[in-house]
């Protein structure tokens, strides 16, 4: 009687697990506590190359090419709305794009700002990685140079953040550290922070203040939310998607838990002024949450944003929505 009762048991538990795992990946309804702008976006079926798994360094090179032409073909229409112009630029040898709005307020005539693109160290190469900073650059009303970092298949880690420094180095001559800031989503919180702990070791002047958006902070699938909001996130999905092989593919032959590759197991005293933004329905809830913790624990001034409704970065993803414009105006 209890060997049937057993399997009984088991078999209910596989039927709970498939079950569990088909809900996970359907719609999700949107919350009317979402702005209207956003509600399409949050209840959207997730975009199907969350589950790629590429291969080779071909296979990678050929996935990132065909994503990035969605971005690339959102630019030239973003860059007339909020009337920016970007130009190719170097600095301190590391390719970079100058975004420089119409008008300028006068108070950040001589402030400058520093962005990296996110996209899981793997996508969002070249322009394809500036849609970000055009909206910054228009909200703001201030110049904002968005780095193209080094990426794998051909340069994983720590090639992002040699050129995360090169750059930072390059940008302390030319403005004082107070004019400086520098933010990104993302893979791009995650360097910014990374950023931080490594200028930090050098006894490099920190900048003003940074801005992390549900910063990709601890590249282990650790976390609440890695499992609370699986197939929730309509953009990120799963850690088992690339998402994970990416983590792998960048961190190549160091531990996951290196500093510089998951922020959160870095020494953050003595951080600048942090802002932090995520979502209720975004896989790295958890990354920003503990991140935050982090720094307050140790005394770090942080305030943080949790967006009702929203999946991994949407804020980014419809320029007009209220949320959009807080998460631009808030920075």
């Amino acid at each position: 009687m209890k060997k049937k009762t057993s399997i009984v048991l088991i078999l209910l538990m596989l039927s709970y697990y498939v079950c569990a795992k088909q809900i996970d990946i359907n719609r999700f309804p949107s919350p009317q506590t979402v702005s209207l702008t956003l509600q399409p976006l949050v209840s959207a079926v997730p975009m199907t190359y969350w589950n790629d798994h590429p291969k080779t360094p071909k296979q990678w090179h050929d996935w990132v090419n065909t994503i990035a032409q969605f971005s690339l073909a959102r630019l030239p229409e973003l860059k007339q709305k909020f009337q920016v112009n970007s130009q190719p630029i170097t600095l301190g040898g590391v390719s970079a794009f100058m975004i420089s709005p119409k008008s300028i307020t006068p108070e950040n005539k001589n402030r400058i700002l520093l962005h990296f693109h996110g996209g899981g160290y793997v996508l969002n190469p070249g322009e394809a990685g500036i849609d970000e900073a055009i909206m910054m650059a228009g909200y703001g009303n201030i110049n904002v140079i968005s780095i193209d970092y080094r990426m794998p298949p051909n340069a994983p880690f720590p090639a992002a953040i040699e050129d995360a420094l090169s750059a930072y180095a390059a940008l302390l001559e030319q403005y004082p550290a107070s004019h400086i800031g520098v933010f990104g989503t993302s893979t791009g919180g995650g360097i910014t922070l990374a950023l931080m702990l490594k200028a930090k070791t050098l006894n490099l002047a920190l900048p003003a203040a940074i801005v992390v958006g549900t910063p990709w902070t601890d590249l282990t699938n650790a976390g609440d939310t890695y499992v609370t909001n699986e197939g929730i996130d309509n953009v990120l999905v799963s850690y088992d998607g690339w998402l994970g092989d990416a983590a792998q593919l960048y961190a190549g032959k160091y531990d996951l838990k290196h500093p510089l590759i998951s922020p959160l197991y870095g020494d953050v005293r003595n951080l600048p002024p942090t802002l932090l933004f995520t979502g209720t329905r975004d896989l790295f809830l958890s990354n920003t949450i503990r991140m935050h913790l982090k720094l307050k624990d140790v005394g770090v001034k942080a305030d943080l944003i949790v967006f009702e409704g929203l999946s991994h970065a949407q804020y980014l993803m419809t320029v007009d929505a209220p949320e959009t414009q807080r998460y631009f105006y808030e920075s």
